[in-house]
């Protein structure tokens, strides 16, 4: 019995850890926030915990640490395109905002070699 609930248990982790993210969220229009300040500038306050979230604010807050320290291994295709170009836009546009951003979700900088070493293997093979 006790060998039951223990295989049960890891059968249940295995299931959970072996989950992609929600799909729910990967049908909003990220090009009509990164053009709108007022949008942006919401979710970005969201992430800093500085102001209210939206429930998808929630979402990609709940999600992230575990997106950034995985590679996004849990991401499907679309949802890696929508990071990459939120990285992007956010390293190019409004880099004062991904420098706190950045303290924030990658204190010690490992995602942001890692997002610099796949950005310019990327490059390469485009």
């Amino acid at each position: 019995m006790k060998i039951c609930l223990v295989l049960f248990a890891l059968f249940a982790i295995v299931c959970v850890t072996a989950e992609n993210y929600t799909t729910k969220y990967d049908d909003v229009d990220v090009d009509r926030i990164l053009q709108n300040n007022r949008i942006l500038t919401n979710y970005i306050k969201c992430m800093l915990d500085e102001g209210p979230c939206t429930n998808e604010g929630r979402e990609l807050k709940k999600i992230l640490p575990d997106a950034l320290s995985t590679g996004c291994s849990k991401c499907n295709e679309k949802q890696k395109y929508t990071a990459n170009k939120v990285i992007n836009y956010l390293r190019t546009k409004k880099s004062k905002d991904w420098e706190r951003l950045s303290a924030k979700y990658d204190s010690n900088g490992e995602y942001k070699k890692r997002f610099d070493n796949l950005s310019l293997q990327l490059t390469k093979n485009s």
